[in-house]
C-alpha cells in the first residue's frame, strides 16, 4: 500500500482494480467451499436468468452494462458446461432467447444458500468498517453517471490553465494580433466582409474613440485572444459584444469565458443596460459559451454580415 499512499487518489483506477482482484480471487474459493463448479464472472449473467427465465443476449448486455460481446462470450462459456442453453421455442431466429438448463437450475439452488453466506459476510465486514463501501460506491456510481470522471478531470485542467491567462485593455502593439485571430477564424468557416475590414482595419478609430473597450488574453505572455465592446447607436442596446477570437492552439483554457466575462464587466462599469451579438449556429462552441455567460436569442434585426444567422442579447440591468 506504500505505493497508493506515495501516489494518492492519481491510482484511483488501480486501486479499486486491485481490490476487484482480491474479491475475485477470494469468489472462486467461495464458489469452491460451497461444492460449486463457477467462474466468478459468470455470476451476473447467471442471475440474471435465473429472475428472468428466459432473456436475449442483448437485454441481458443492457441489463447489467456489459457489452454484447462480453456477453456472448460468457453464455458460450455456460453452454459448453451445460449451466444454459439456446431457447428452441422461439421461432425469431434474429433472438438469440437462451434459459437455464436443468442442471443450472441445480446450481442455482446450491447459489441461493452461498448468497445467504455472502450476504451475512459483506454486512459483517460493513458494520467492522468505519465507512460503508456499498453505499460509497452507489453512490460514485451516480454521481459518475451525472458526470464523468474524464469531463471532471477537462474541467480541472482548463480551471488550471486559465488560471495562466491574463486579460488585458488593448493597445496598439496588440492591432496586428486582434487582425490576425480575427481573420484567422472567420476565414475558416465563412469569407472576410466589409464590416470586418472596418473594425478590423481601425480598430482604435472605430472601436476605442466612440467609446467601446478592446481586451487581449495572453497566455504564459503571450497573446492568443482578443474581444471587443462595441459602443451602439441603437434604442436598445448600449454595447455589442464583437470580434471574439482565440488562437487554436489555446482553444480548451477557458479563455472565451474569461474574455466574456471581461467584456460583460466592462459594459456593466460603463453603466449599460443590454448589450447585444451576433454570431452563426454553426460555431457551436461559441454558442454555448454564449449561453453560458446569460445571452438568449433575440430576432428581426438588421444586420450587416451575410454569416448572421443568430442574434443574442444579454441583460444586464
Amino acid at each position: 500500500m506504500k505505493f497508493f499512499n506515495k501516489v494518492g487518489k492519481m491510482a484511483l483506477g488501480s486501486r479499486l482494480r486491485l481490490m476487484s482482484t482480491m474479491i475475485t480471487d477470494d469468489a472462486a474459493k467461495i464458489y469452491e467451499l460451497h461444492g460449486i463448479d463457477f467462474i466468478p464472472k459468470w455470476f451476473p449473467v447467471f442471475y440474471l436468468l435465473s429472475e428472468e427465465k428466459e432473456i436475449t443476449i442483448t437485454e441481458i448486455a443492457n441489463e447489467i452494462g456489459h457489452s454484447q460481446p462480453s456477453v456472448s462470450k460468457i453464455v458460450q462459456e455456460m453452454i459448453a458446461v451445460g449451466l444454459i442453453q439456446e431457447n428452441v421455442k422461439t421461432t425469431d431466429k434474429r433472438k438469440n432467447v437462451i434459459v437455464l438448463t436443468e442442471q443450472g437450475l441445480l446450481v442455482f439452488n446450491k447459489l441461493k444458500l452461498q448468497c445467504v453466506d455472502v450476504e451475512a459476510a459483506v454486512e459483517d465486514l460493513i458494520g467492522d468498517s468505519n465507512h460503508n463501501l456499498w453505499a460509497a460506491l452507489e453512490e460514485w456510481e451516480f454521481l459518475l453517471g451525472q458526470k464523468s470522471l474524464f469531463k471532471r478531470v477537462n474541467e480541472q485542467k482548463k480551471l488550471r490553465e486559465s488560471r495562466a491567462v491574463q486579460i488585458v485593455e488593448y493597445n496598439d502593439e496588440y492591432q496586428s494580433v486582434f487582425r490576425a485571430l480575427n481573420e484567422e477564424w472567420i476565414s475558416s468557416y465563412f469569407k472576410m466582409e466589409a464590416a470586418d475590414y472596418k473594425a478590423l482595419d481601425n480598430p482604435k478609430e472605430y472601436i476605442l474613440d466612440n467609446g467601446g473597450k478592446i481586451f487581449v488574453a495572453l497566455y504564459e505572455n503571450e497573446p492568443v485572444g482578443v474581444c471587443a465592446l462595441i459602443k451602439m447607436d441603437d434604442p436598445d442596446y448600449d454595447f455589442e459584444l464583437a470580434k471574439m477570437a482565440v488562437s487554436n492552439k489555446c482553444q480548451g483554457k477557458n479563455i472565451g469565458w474569461l474574455l466574456g466575462q471581461a467584456v460583460t464587466n466592462a459594459a456593466k462599469e460603463l453603466g449599460a443596460s443590454k448589450i447585444y451579438l451576433e454570431s452563426n449556429t454553426i460555431l457551436k462552441p461559441a454558442i454555448n459559451l454564449y449561453h453560458k455567460l446569460g445571452f438568449s436569442k433575440v430576432v428581426g434585426r438588421p444586420t450587416p454580415y451575410e454569416r448572421c444567422n443568430i442574434q443574442m442579447e444579454l441583460q444586464l440591468k
